[in-house]
């Protein structure tokens, strides 16, 4: 049965969370469809990996054999992750924008599982793999729109998960979230509430579909 590695990097819970409600939706969906199937959950938020430090840096373009006691511990840090992310059939993240880019915690994972000539460089251990992107926003940095040049979030993962990892990278995007809470923002509930239920729908759609499609 298939493997699901789901990464959640909000700050909020799920209850206050645009991106956890999308996840949780997706998750809930796949389960459904795969009740003999494995999650791997990483909360990222409530409980970080760590931040890349010298240790393990210098660890990943170095012969194991030489590896200092920092170093290989450290490494074996990475190892664990970077197994988790090689063991899934699909990844789910969670990724609301915080100050135009992705939490700092979901970036200390992808530091930690990008090792060039293994999961990264010419041929990726984990090439191929779907993922989706739960990519969450207070407004909207659509083409078009006024802060469109403001939007990291999609350009920054499609290059790191797509070019560097070679993941499938598939997006579901709730945008205006801050619009029930920002007065400046009223008229703009109505757009609001249907990208929320038109992401929701995407999240089980998408789910089924990818979880009968790893089935067959």
């Amino acid at each position: 049965m298939a493997t699901l590695l789901h990464l959640d990097s909000s700050v909020s819970p799920t209850s206050a969370s645009a991106s956890r409600s999308v996840t949780d939706t997706f998750r809930k969906a796949w389960e459904e469809q795969h009740p003999e199937g494995t999650v791997i959950y990483r909360d990222l938020s409530a409980d970080p990996v760590p931040h890349i430090t010298a240790d393990a840096h210098s660890a990943g373009f170095a012969d194991p054999a030489a590896h200092t006691p920092e170093q290989a511990a450290a490494f074996a840090e990475r190892v664990r992750l970077i197994e988790e992310l090689e063991r899934a059939d699909a990844v789910l993240i969670g990724a609301p924008m915080y100050n135009f880019s992705i939490p700092s915690t979901l970036k200390a994972w992808l530091d930690n599982v990008i090792l060039f000539g293994r999961t990264a460089g010419e041929n990726p251990s984990a090439k191929g793999t779907p993922v989706t992107v739960v990519a969450s926003r207070g407004g909207s940095y659509a083409p078009g729109t006024p802060r469109e040049s403001f939007e990291y979030v999609q350009n920054y993962l499609t290059a790191v998960l797509g070019d560097a990892l070679g993941l499938d990278v598939d997006f579901i995007v709730p945008e205006l979230t801050m619009a029930p809470y920002n007065p400046a923002m009223a008229e703009l509930v109505p757009l609001f509430e249907a990208s929320r239920e038109r992401a929701l729908q995407e999240a089980a759609a998408k789910a089924k579909a990818l979880a009968e499609r790893l089935a067959a």
